[in-house]
């Protein structure tokens, strides 16, 4: 094979995306065309140097990352004779160049993709291909959010549209009641992983319908009831054109429910019983469930369902009671809406939250759909998020690694390979933080001032710098640390105690209160005390990401418990020596110990956090908690310095948390755990097996 062959083929596989030597040898190609697409290899390969591609030093490293790459696809898988899964969501987050995600869901989904690719698991993923992703984000005068669409053209990206034998594209249908619609899929190959992503956006539709997987999230009621149609019941039937078999359907939440009811229209079709039928379909089936709020979960009108569902009832040959009951916790009840997270409970062998708190609501939350059982007996236990280690962890961090530790790719998931951190000294703990923190400080002191709302920086290297970034949710109270201003500003004018803060995030653009929100904290980066020194980042994307979690010294987390399903941004910072500020809500209760970051608040939310008073105390109460902490235990151990000048005690909070939280909130411990618990839970007697 030539060099360009080489490099043609490690572009079609976004194995690229969680190796950043790899990514290295696109940006030589052509700098320019590398930074302006988002960092796309196929981009830069397109407009590459052609004295580069004949120079034989480039054309050495390119032969390394080849062979690094075809031993990568070919190594032993973990586990022998895995079930074979097909994985369902709505999202996935992957890489920054294609934006197919809105939010924790979306990164979850991506990193469980790349874990499962990583051990070799028999894994095809559905989702949608959203031309117009999320959306790309800026800020007016006022520090308003902004929104606009650019469109993924697929023919500078890793996606091969899917053909039928004839070479014709491959068409699926499914009706929207009598409607039909028409699906093509394009396949992106995510190392060992397949994921398919389905697109109306063809001739074959009706305009109205071809926006249908254009965007995320948009539209009412109709719209959404729509895109879930298409993901479940056609990502099902694409499955079956393709031939793939399947062992275990994994539905990651109930935008893709409706696979359950094809599969049961599949089963009633071959001449089982509905009994029979329905119990092969929740034996083949698992379901994983993240809203911790009743008003998150998909309902739907009875009247709107059965419209939408009519030609696919008649098929089923249900009466519409009948077919609405799988969404009912009372089917007698004619007023009930159809919950997409009831058909998901009621259609799986076995459901999961994602932290072993969110596990807990889960099942106080759907309680009444089990009357006869304790609340502890509810069949929804507890799988809690990972996160994708090598995709998220800096070069410098990995080459760090690499020196003072050994091969840490090879051993990233093992305890005992983060506790030789034990041996690393002080001194060289330390300046690894600081390259970390100096390298994300020159960044934002770079483009804050170029962004579409320009902001004057004045960060500080050696300055305690901490970082919030996520979805601009309300409960997420991305501005509770500015409750008490007057306080704050005394701890940003303490002298020889200097902070900053950096803020990045989106607010889904029909959300009014998430982007006043942002807006805020633009006005309060104003006040003279913060002003330089508080400042927000736009349009975040994965690559913001990466910059804010490998420089933030504290990772801040506040929501409004118990709504954090998870969580996993305060899990990418651990293996960069950063530490979580955070309350005890999703994945931190099961992660701190005290030593390893530290607790916001109380452990238990207030049981009446629904009302609008004990709301106002709660929040009052946290950012009276987050003041404490912040003044008393978090400045204090930063800038409290021994006579070598290093702060020892900070020190030892990250060497605590990088010895006992990278490897225990991994993707690949996470999709393991899968595997053992859930996908085959006959299969291995202990794990590992």
């Amino acid at each position: 094979m030539t060099i360009r062959e080489k490099l043609a083929a490690l572009a079609a596989n976004l194995w690229w995306s969680w190796n950043p030597e790899v990514l290295d040898l696109f940006r030589r190609l052509n700098p320019s065309a590398f930074d302006t697409s988002d960092n796309n290899p196929l981009a830069a390969l397109e407009e590459a140097d052609p004295a580069l591609l004949d120079d034989k030093k480039f054309g050495r490293d390119v032969d390394t990352a080849y062979e690094a790459f075809q031993e990568y696809l070919n190594s032993s898988p973990r586990y022998a004779d895995a079930p074979r899964v097909s994985y369902f969501c709505m999202e996935y987050g992957l890489h920054e160049s294609l934006p197919l995600y809105a939010g924790g869901l979306g990164i979850l989904a991506g990193d469980h993709c790349k874990a499962a690719s990583d051990i070799g698991l028999p894994f095809t993923a559905i989702g949608f291909f959203l031309r117009e992703g999320y959306f790309s984000q800026h800020f007016d005068g006022s520090g308003w959010q902004q929104a606009e669409y650019p469109v993924i053209d697929p023919r500078r990206h890793p996606l091969t549209l899917v053909r039928a034998q004839n070479g014709a594209p491959l068409i699926i249908t499914v009706h929207l009641g009598r409607q039909p619609l028409y699906l093509i899929a394009w396949r992106l190959q995510v190392g060992r992983t397949t994921l398919y992503l389905l697109d109306t956006d063809f001739g074959a539709n009706p305009g109205e319908l071809r926006f249908l997987t254009r965007r995320l999230y948009q539209g009412g009621g109709i719209a959404r009831i729509q895109q879930e149609i298409a993901l479940g019941i056609g990502g099902l039937r694409l499955l079956r054109a393709l031939g793939v078999e399947t062992d275990v359907y994994h539905m990651n939440e109930g935008h893709c429910a409706f696979l359950t009811l094809e599969l049961l229209r599949e089963r009633l079709g071959v001449g089982h019983t509905l009994e029979v039928a329905e119990d092969w379909v929740r034996e083949h089936t698992i379901f994983t469930t993240h809203t911790p709020v009743m008003a998150g979960h998909d309902r739907f009108d009875p009247r709107l369902f059965t419209e939408q569902m009519a030609a696919f009832r008649e098929q089923l040959g249900f009466d519409e009671r009948h077919l609405l009951s799988y969404g009912r916790v009372n089917p007698d009840d004619m007023t009930e809406s159809f919950t997409m997270t009831v058909l998901g409970l009621k259609m799986s062998r076995q459901a999961n939250g994602v932290s072993s708190l969110n596990g807990e609501v889960a099942r106080r939350q759907w309680h009444h759909l089990y009357p006869s059982r304790p609340v502890d007996e509810v069949p929804i236990g507890s799988i809690t998020n990972g996160v994708h280690l090598p995709t998220w962890t800096a070069p410098l961090a990995r080459a760090f690694f690499d020196q003072r530790l050994g091969n840490w790719l090879e051993r990233r998931d093992e305890a005992a390979f983060w506790q030789q951190l034990d041996k690393v000294s002080d001194k060289d703990l330390w300046q690894y933080r600081s390259t970390l923190r100096k390298t994300f400080v020159d960044y934002v002191n770079e483009i804050a001032p170029r962004q579409t709302l320009p902001q004057t920086a004045r960060l500080d290297s050696d300055a305690l710098t901490i970082g919030f970034a996520r979805r601009f949710a309300p409960y997420k109270r991305a501005t509770l640390i500015f409750r008490d201003l007057e306080r704050l500003a005394r701890l940003f004018e303490a002298e020889g105690r200097p902070l900053q803060i950096i803020f990045a995030g989106k607010a889904h653009p029909d959300n009014y209160d998430g982007s006043r929100l942002i807006q805020q904290i633009y006005e309060f980066g104003k006040h003279p005390a913060l002003e330089g020194r508080v400042l927000i980042l736009e349009n975040y994307n994965v690559a913001v990401a990466r910059m804010l979690i490998s420089g933030s010294d504290v990772w801040l987390n506040n929501p409004r418990p118990p709504m954090e399903a998870s969580g996993t941004s305060g899990q990418k910072v651990t293996v960069h020596g950063g530490l979580n500020l955070s309350i005890l809500d999703g994945w931190w209760p099961e992660g701190y110990d005290g030593q390893n970051g530290w607790a916001i608040g109380e452990a238990e939310a207030d049981p009446n956090r629904g009302e609008l008073d004990a709301v106002e105390a709660q929040d009052a109460a946290d950012a009276a908690s987050l003041y404490h902490v912040l003044e008393n235990e978090v400045l204090s151990a930063f800038y409290e310095r021994g006579d070598d000048g290093l702060p020892h005690r900070w020190i030892a909070h990250m060497r605590a948390a990088m010895t006992t939280l990278p490897h225990a909130f991994s993707a690949t411990r996470m999709v393991s755990d899968y595997v053992e618990q859930m996908y085959c839970v006959d299969c291995y007697a202990e794990a590992g097996a």
